[in-house]
């Protein structure tokens, strides 16, 4: 009975230690493209700084109307939803998906339509078994997304919200506060509210032709573009980084099993030593 119990010990440590090496191989692989990620966001936040610097500039010394800045009778709302493509992320996923279905039952509740784009296969998933109208769907595209990418993604935005098919954009994502603190957010994009320059309050000379308004329409899509790249990439990190805390966790709790079954194989193994020790002892004192 004895010998049965140590085989079985035996085979749940080995299956214990096959799980911690997935476990740290994924923790080093989330690390890995946690730093690459944060690299591609601190790369990108020059130009994407510049083309909105430039709209403020634009926006505080000129007046004009814009179909970007007008406020309309809010009917329709479009949330762009970005979630992760993998799970073993703790709560990553969870935590920003329950956030944009808050943000969608609040709109529906207001009595507006509420109209979906998801970013990420889980949000793809997620919303495929809910009663929303997703107009498009991007999974698996954070860790390789280019400007050239949500470009693509912006334009499509942009050229809908100019047809009417919506008239409000608000974006739901998670932000990479550290590497232990990942927090989703909830943030509106269009119609574009007032936009303050890095430059104070010192008037621009610059010349803008044709137009300032028809410059701040050109650059929108250019500033929308960016806050997808910048989000996705964003989530992207905070995913990785999430992964790496839960896979470092699950590490330790293999570790600690490992230790508490080898314990309990080694008791188990001297009972068994003592046990035959006890046998030939008598042995030996009934042949006498």
């Amino acid at each position: 009975m004895a010998t049965a119990n140590m085989k079985d010990v035996k085979r749940r440590i080995k299956s214990v230690e096959s799980t911690r090496q997935i476990t740290k191989a994924m923790e080093l692989v989330a690390s890995s493209k946690l730093r690459r990620a944060k690299e591609r966001a601190l790369a990108a936040q020059p130009f994407f700084a510049a083309v909105y610097d430039t709209m403020a500039d634009v926006s505080r010394d000129h007046v004009f109307s814009s179909i970007y800045t007008k406020k309309e009778v809010l009917k329709t709302v479009l949330l762009v939803v970005i979630a992760g493509d993998r799970g073993l992320a703790g709560g990553f996923n969870n935590n920003v998906l329950k956030l944009s279905l808050e943000k969608a039952d609040e709109h529906k509740a207001n009595g507006y339509k509420v109209k979906i784009i998801t970013i990420g296969k889980k949000a793809v998933e997620y919303y495929r078994k809910r009663d929303f109208e997703v107009l498009d769907e991007y999974p698996g595209i954070a860790e390789s997304l280019n400007v050239y990418d949500s470009l693509d993604i912006a334009e499509n935005i942009i050229a809908r919200f100019r047809l009417g098919e919506f008239d409000r954009v608000e974006l739901v994502y998670t932000t990479f506060v550290s590497a232990l603190t990942q927090e989703p957010v909830h943030m509106p994009i269009l119609p574009v509210k007032e936009m303050i320059s890095g430059s104070g309050q010192k008037k621009s000379l610059m010349i803008y032709d044709p137009s300032p308004e028809e410059v701040f329409d050109g650059l929108i899509p250019q500033y929308i573009s960016g806050i997808i790249y910048a989000a996705t990439v964003d989530s992207f990190a905070s995913e990785q980084a999430a992964r790496r805390t839960a896979m470092e966790s699950a590490s330790d709790n293999a570790d600690e099993m490992i230790a508490n079954l080898s314990l309990m194989y080694n008791r188990a193994r001297q009972g068994q030593i003592t046990q035959e020790l006890t046998e030939i002892a008598s042995g030996s004192l009934r042949d006498e």
